[in-house]
């Protein structure tokens, strides 16, 4: 199973991006240093918390989900999505 996500940090900034494993990548996301970290802007603008998830049978499909986010531009928009699904 793969993953489209979005994290949203305490300012209010979301980041989108695709996983095989969610809680691993929050992980490594909110890691600051040694092996887990990766990523200059997550770790320098965390602590992130998961605000939605979309599941997908391939990496592919997560990938295509992931970008389209992205291409909304609109935190809102973004936001209102998975506001939705609570």
């Amino acid at each position: 199973m793969f993953y489209a996500y979005v994290l949203e940090n305490p300012k209010g900034r979301l980041y989108i991006g695709h996983t095989g494993n969610l809680e691993r990548r929050l992980i490594q996301h909110n890691t600051t240093e040694g092996k887990e970290h990766l990523g200059k802007y997550t770790h320098k603008n965390g602590p992130w918390a998961i605000i939605g998830f979309e599941a997908f049978t391939t990496r592919s499909e997560a990938m295509i989900r992931e970008k389209q986010l992205k291409s909304w531009k609109s935190p809102r928009k973004v936001r209102a999505l998975f506001e939705a699904e609570r």
